[in-house]
């Protein structure tokens, strides 16, 4: 019998890792519905998925609906296949020079990943974000064999946090749970993620990041990466770098569901609900005008538009020149003030 190939071995560890995850939430809250369970098939494409998705119907008779610990949250799989156009292939090359590219050819591609966004109903509990992907890129097979050669791999993801109300202890025990995380495969990565994440979840028109950050990394291979030195310590064959992708993916909860569990319970104000929904109004920003992900998505052939927007939350607020956030002294501008000025919360845990 041959030996499962790392396309194989990721998909069977995402699609456990969304069960435990997804358990989770519903043991939290046993008296909400259920998490939607949404098998589909890739049209006109090669592929499948499982969306995982949790929202309260909205009552008919004008009550309020049932007071559940999330609000909205997805834990989405995509397992797709296809042919990668050309221009795509330029693009891919900065970071990995052994695609083949002549500026007409389009090749095989493979994309497997989990995608999860979980917006809580409680102003002082946290909006959460993580995503774990593996790509591949393939040769156009010849007619008469049966599989491509892969030439180009790679794994990417992370994880971040974005609080309406912040919580030093929460940020802390966010970063120290998935920089222990990291520092089981070199301890390097975590500064040089954690940067990452702070400069890619910017939101560059607000002049502030989106929340308090957390990982973000993306092209880890064998080859050189330009984020990453040559001499130190890190995963550099697929088993370890899948390695260290098992283990920050499986930092997920341990990360999040104590915060959670500590906020989801407490008492707030129209004034609180009302900031959280301003700030959410930002998480829309981001996702819609700079995200990466949902941009690639909407672009591509026969997208499940639906999955691609479960990032976004069910309520949000957008004010003209909202007053809310500008004085510094105020609950509401002690997070405006971190997120103009990111913050090493796992270095605060040693002071």
């Amino acid at each position: 019998m041959e030996a499962p190939t790392m396309r194989q071995r990721f998909e069977e560890y995402i699609f456990g890792l969304q069960e435990e995850i997804i358990t989770s939430f519903e043991t939290l809250d046993p008296n909400a519905p259920k998490f939607k369970r949404d098998s589909w098939q890739r049209a006109n494409q090669g592929g499948k998925g499982v969306s995982g998705v949790f929202f309260v119907p909205p009552s008919t008779d004008g009550s309020p609906g049932q007071q559940t610990i999330l609000e909205k949250a997805g834990v989405n799989i995509s397992v797709v296949h296809g042919m990668l156009p050309p221009a795509a292939i330029k693009e891919m090359r900065a970071d990995h020079s052994s695609i083949p590219y002549d500026g007409k050819t389009s090749l095989p591609f493979f994309a497997a990943g989990i995608s999860l966004v979980v917006h809580p109903r409680n102003p002082h509990a946290p909006t959460v974000h993580a995503n774990y992907r593996y790509f591949e890129i393939s040769e156009k097979a010849a007619e008469d064999e049966g599989t491509s050669k892969v030439v180009a791999w790679w794994f990417g993801g992370g994880s971040d946090l974005t609080p309406s109300y912040l919580y030093d202890e929460d940020a802390r025990h966010f970063h120290t749970t998935l920089q222990k995380a990291c520092n089981q495969h070199g301890s390097e990565l975590y500064p040089v993620f954690k940067k990452w994440c702070d400069e890619y979840f910017y939101i560059v028109h607000r002049q502030e990041t989106r929340g308090v950050g957390g990982l973000f990394f993306d092209d880890l291979s064998t080859e050189k990466h330009a984020r990453l030195s040559e001499d130190i310590k890190r995963p550099r064959s697929s088993e370890e770098i899948f390695d260290f992708i098992k283990a920050v993916g499986n930092s997920f909860v341990p990360s999040y569901l104590p915060i959670l569990e500590r906020r989801m319970s407490m008492p707030s104000t129209d004034q609180q609900r009302r900031w959280q929904l301003i700030r959410r109004g930002r998480y829309v920003e981001f996702n819609l005008v700079y995200d990466r992900g949902t941009k690639f998505g909407l672009k591509t052939p026969s997208a499940r538009i639906e999955s691609i927007l479960m990032s976004l939350p069910e309520t949000a607020r957008w004010e003209y020149m909202t007053d809310m956030g500008s004085d510094l002294e105020s609950e509401e501008g002690r997070l405006i003030a971190v997120l103009k000025q990111p913050v090493d919360w796992a270095g605060l845990e040693n002071l």
